[in-house]
């Protein structure tokens, strides 16, 4: 099943007969079972499903923290599968932004100094004025001498969200990064990440078990058995939770 982001812009990520089996012989388990998706530039989109559907292996693979066993990725014109490793992780810090559940803040350093680590680590000269902006857009200017330690788990995550911006990615893959906040403080990041794709034309594909998260997204993709099997366009929390739970009560056939 081939699913288009939406007319918004060009293709940020595409990936094409994709799969991605682990282990060998009767054992193994096929994470992905040959997934075409693309996403556009200037969209948000979730991806949803049970346990082991598939969901956070299609980030992985997407975003080359993982190779797939066959298909291609792109980032860009860029196809992942000719890197070597050192490429690889250069594309990684230059190109795509991470948003993950555990914040992953370097705790030894201020907001400031974690913010802007993706430039210090390419070697590339700060844009200054991007930066203030960034600082801003997320309400931390406030905080920017204060470590990690001293935030709240919502103001942490916003840190991790200007970190992902920092250097004005091709894409940002956020992994269930509402998580381990409280709804109140979720729904504040969640409509950051939707004010980043209205307001700078940002791509955001971010796996969410929850279907209020998935809610702020333009589009909602359901795995299952390492497929995708549902491609729903705007479709609201009740419609979301429906087509989940109809997961577990029959066998879903690809639309």
């Amino acid at each position: 099943m081939s699913v288009h982001i939406g007319p918004t812009g060009d293709p940020v990520v595409r990936a094409e007969r994709l799969t991605r089996t682990y282990g060998t012989g009767p054992g193994a388990v096929a994470a992905l079972a040959g997934v075409d998706v693309v996403f556009h530039r200037g969209t948000f989109t979730a991806v949803m499903g049970p346990s082991g559907s598939g969901k956070s292996t299609l980030l992985q693979t997407a975003a080359g923290l993982d190779r797939p066993t066959s298909g291609r990725v792109w980032i860009g014109a860029t196809e992942l599968s000719g890197l070597s490793e050192t490429r690889l992780t250069r594309l990684r810090r230059d190109r795509i932004g991470f948003v993950f559940q555990a914040f992953n803040l370097v705790d030894a350093l201020t907001v400031t100094e974690n913010i802007g680590l993706p430039s210090r680590l390419s070697g590339v000269r700060p844009d200054h004025a991007w930066l203030d902006h960034v600082i801003d857009r997320v309400g931390l200017r406030d905080r920017l001498h204060h470590r990690p330690s001293a935030l709240s788990g919502g103001q942490q995550q916003r840190v991790a969200v200007a970190r992902a911006l920092a250097t004005r990615p091709d894409v940002i893959f956020c992994d269930e990064p509402t998580g381990a906040l409280d709804t109140v403080t979720a729904a504040d990041v969640l409509s950051l990440l939707r004010a980043v794709v209205d307001e700078h034309g940002q791509t955001v594909v971010m796996v969410t078990h929850d279907p209020v998260a998935a809610s702020y997204a333009d589009r909602v993709l359901v795995l299952a058995d390492g497929r995708i099997v549902r491609d729903l366009p705007q479709p609201g929390v009740d419609r979301i939770a429906e087509q989940l739970a109809s997961l577990g009560r029959h066998r879903v056939v690809p639309a």
